[in-house]
């Protein structure tokens, strides 16, 4: 299985932060964008591409080649920044056999159907059941805008909805 170093849900995926914050903190070397309609639209994946650090590649898969590419072997000094928009990517992957301890929320944005959880992450019912669910099964679930913000765990916020 390949190494996950973080494992982010952020509705922008690679912005600044991604690019001055996470990846100068973390040993990344390739960022893995898990977006269906990303996946098919090669326009969009080559804008995201550009965006990113010199030197870090940057994979964009469906869920199910997701899947499967983190499950197959890596180089030994290959270290993921997985990026997504919404957790029921990450609910599929650890459903499916891929070993996530950790989840940071980075941004979901506010609109319609989503109501504000913490600071600028906004989910709906289903997003909100799925967080919960996953922190049933012993996954972390932090808020964290930059590596050097202290995490803020969201359990008592999900609990309290």
């Amino acid at each position: 299985m390949r190494k996950i170093l973080v494992a982010r849900i952020d509705d922008r995926l690679i912005h600044g932060q991604v690019v001055t914050s996470w990846v100068k903190a973390y040993p990344i070397t390739e960022i893995l964008i898990i977006a269906e309609d990303l996946a098919q639209n090669m326009l969009m994946q080559r804008i995201y591409k550009s965006v990113a650090p010199a030197g870090i590649d940057v994979n964009i898969l469906d869920n199910r080649d997701a899947l499967n590419y983190l499950l197959s072997d890596c180089k030994v000094d290959q270290n993921l920044l997985i990026l997504v928009k919404t957790p029921d990517v990450f609910e599929f992957l650890i459903n499916n056999g891929v070993i996530i301890t950790k989840i940071v929320l980075g941004g979901m944005g506010l609109k319609p159907g989503r109501e504000t959880l913490i600071k600028n992450i906004a989910a709906n019912d289903a997003e909100r059941e799925c967080l919960r669910r996953m922190l049933n099964k012993g996954i972390k679930i932090v808020y964290q805008m930059v590596p050097i913000a202290g995490e803020k765990d969201v359990e008592k916020a999900l609990v309290g909805k």
